[in-house]
């Protein structure tokens, strides 16, 4: 594949008003999703909430009730002929139990059609190196994930979907795909589509997230727009609290998000800065000793989108 990005941004996925149930009971409820190219999108939501449905709808491996499909230009029973353009990494690995890592790669490369990718290359990019002899069936858990990571990557796709990319992997792994990530993304501009429950890491690697809750997309946007455009939230250290919370009630622009001792007190700022907060308190006689402003996370605003508790301050602290 060309080093040498196309920056014009088309669909690589596309999913309109997709309805999946078993039975009697609804997963899907109208699911809206679009993913451009040169994305890294994350999906989120609660366990049970459809996030693996979604995904096996969209690799032609459910079938389901309503909606349309179009992944790179094919609908999910024509996914075949993108030949490699396509990658995917389940859960739990899907590999070969009695070949090695070597032969496994190779046998990918072979199926595949024009694939420049050097099999070994990948497994020094993904310190599969000293396995390469080993069977699959031997392998750690971790190692099985590595492996089978590689493998969707072989073809050098534009879009690569990972459910729970991050299960089985210790620290250095995850750090490991992290990284891989980035970099097939920043030199190739590959599309990823990343399932996962762990928020931190898709904080840290995403352009966009989209939470799926309730069968639908409650929200979808870019990442930075997602933490920029909520309110801000601050946190005082005074001995002053009861009157900066007399204050709040009195501002449509002061929102009391909690007060749990007698010097601190949460607040959440709409159209308002800390500087000009602190200066509103400075005039009505309030000393502060600490003012914190407290960046939103994914974490936090998933939870507000899902309606799951937060910590006892309503709000993530990082």
């Amino acid at each position: 594949m060309d080093n040498q990005v196309n920056q014009e941004y088309s669909p690589t996925l596309s999913i309109a008003n997709l309805h999946k149930r078993y039975g009697s009971h609804d997963v899907l409820n109208g699911v809206n999703l679009e993913i451009n190219s040169h994305s890294i999108v994350g999906l989120v939501g609660l366990n049970g909430s459809g996030k693996t449905t979604t995904i096996e709808c969209l690799l032609g491996l459910q079938r389901f009730q309503q909606g349309i499909i179009d992944v790179l230009g094919k609908s999910p029973d024509q996914i075949f002929q993108l030949q490699g353009k396509v990658g995917a990494v389940f859960d739990q690995p899907c590999l070969y139990p009695g070949l090695t890592v070597r032969q496994s790669s190779r046998h990918t490369k072979s199926v595949l059609r024009n694939v420049s990718s050097d099999p070994e290359e990948l497994e020094d990019l993904f310190r599969l190196t000293r396995y390469k002899d080993f069977k699959t069936r031997k392998l750690s858990f971790g190692n099985k994930r590595r492996t089978a990571i590689m493998q969707a990557l072989i073809g050098s796709p534009e879009f690569v979907v990972f459910d729970e990319p991050f299960i089985g992997l210790d620290a250095e792994g995850v750090e490991d795909v992290l990284n891989i990530i980035q970099q097939v993304h920043n030199d190739h501009g590959t599309s990823f589509l990343l399932a996962s429950h762990q928020l931190p890491y898709l904080e840290r690697v995403c352009t966009h997230i989209a939470i799926l809750h309730e069968g639908t997309i409650a929200l979808h946007d870019d990442l930075e727009n997602l933490l920029t455009s909520q309110s801000v939230n601050v946190k005082i250290h005074s001995p002053h609290c009861a009157k900066i919370a007399e204050i709040a009630k009195a501002n449509h622009k002061i929102e009391l998000k909690t007060q749990h001792s007698v010097d601190s007190v949460v607040l959440s700022l709409a159209d308002m800065t800390s500087a000009e907060l602190n200066t509103l308190l400075v005039h009505n006689g309030v000393s502060v000793s600490e003012l914190q402003v407290v960046r939103q996370s994914l974490n936090s605003l998933f939870r507000s989108i899902t309606h799951q508790d937060l910590d006892e301050e309503g709000v993530s602290w990082q």
